[in-house]
């Protein structure tokens, strides 16, 4: 079977993470889009694997969490009258928490807006947290169940609740929201530093991703068309952005800030992560008798 060479993944990878769409990338790499595809599919894999078993023992002293919005295949309000609409179809939220220090994404999460995938992102949050944290997430009441039922009373918690005007006539029907007039600070649990509490780094790692990811650019034909190879890309460019990426705050990836990594990573050892040869597989378990 063909192997893509190194330096062709390298580049298609680059073009995935820098905001290309899929079929510009096929056309100037010189390969199918199925080639384009396939590799995502592995690179996905290959960096969801390695930020699950490597971004842990992260010593944070403040977390910022929160949600951005996409779809797939079509809009949630869409969806009922869209054909063949595949499993996985509407609005996707992608929840993501991110060290203020470090800027590293500790932890994230794709799925709807539910109580149950805010129970997803903190569970995951807190097994990789190795201290107690000052969190900070948006007044979305679904975080008040999910910080409770993670931490317990391991947290100062905050939320950030912006208030919003009355919305102009000119933008109802729009996916712009009403201006932000205000925003109140509530404390939730423990003792927050209420001069720390703040959604701005996690609220711009949001805009890198939207600018970094195609299918994220709003009012265009780059959505996701499949919910899985949505995971594969915001995975892939998860590992660049903690490992592969400068940030311009710290000199430094944030991988690198956060005392998880030594190194400054290129595009080829996430090339390489695919492949890494897979661990033997085990035997069923047996219960003991």
């Amino acid at each position: 079977m063909n192997k893509l060479p190194l330096a062709k993944r390298v580049l298609i990878l680059n073009m995935l993470v820098e905001g290309s769409s899929m079929r510009s990338i096929s056309r100037v790499a010189d390969v199918s889009i199925n080639t384009v595809t396939k590799l995502l599919v592995d690179a996905g894999e290959a960096c969801a694997k390695y930020h699950h078993e490597n971004v842990r023992g992260v010593r944070a002293s403040r977390v910022q969490c929160d949600e951005i919005w996409s779809f797939c295949y079509a809009k949630e309000k869409n969806v009922a009258t869209a054909k063949a609409t595949p499993n996985g179809a509407g609005d996707v939220w992608t929840w993501t928490a991110l060290d203020a220090d470090s800027k590293l994404m500790v932890s994230y999460f794709v799925g709807d807006r539910s109580g149950q995938s805010a129970i997803a992102l903190m569970d995951d949050l807190r097994s990789r947290i190795e201290n107690r944290v000052q969190l900070t997430t948006d007044g979305h009441r679904a975080y008040l169940d999910a910080v409770e039922g993670a931490f317990g009373g391991d947290v100062d918690y905050a939320q950030l609740v912006k208030l919003y005007g009355a919305a102009p006539e000119s933008s109802k029907g729009r996916y712009s929201p009403a201006d932000c007039i205000g925003a109140r600070k509530d404390a939730i649990e423990g003792n927050p530093d209420m001069k720390h509490v703040s959604t701005s780094y996690v609220e711009r790692q949001n805009l890198n991703m939207r600018m970094g990811m195609r299918r994220f650019t709003r009012l265009t034909n780059a959505f996701s068309k499949k919910f899985e190879n949505h995971f594969h890309m915001i995975a892939l460019y998860t590992l660049f952005y903690n490992f592969v990426r400068i940030h311009k705050t710290v000199k430094m990836s944030p991988a690198m800030a956060a005392g998880i990594e030594s190194r400054l990573w290129s595009m080829e050892d996430i090339a390489m992560l695919i492949d890494a040869p897979a661990p033997a597989k085990r035997g069923p378990y047996k219960k003991r008798s």
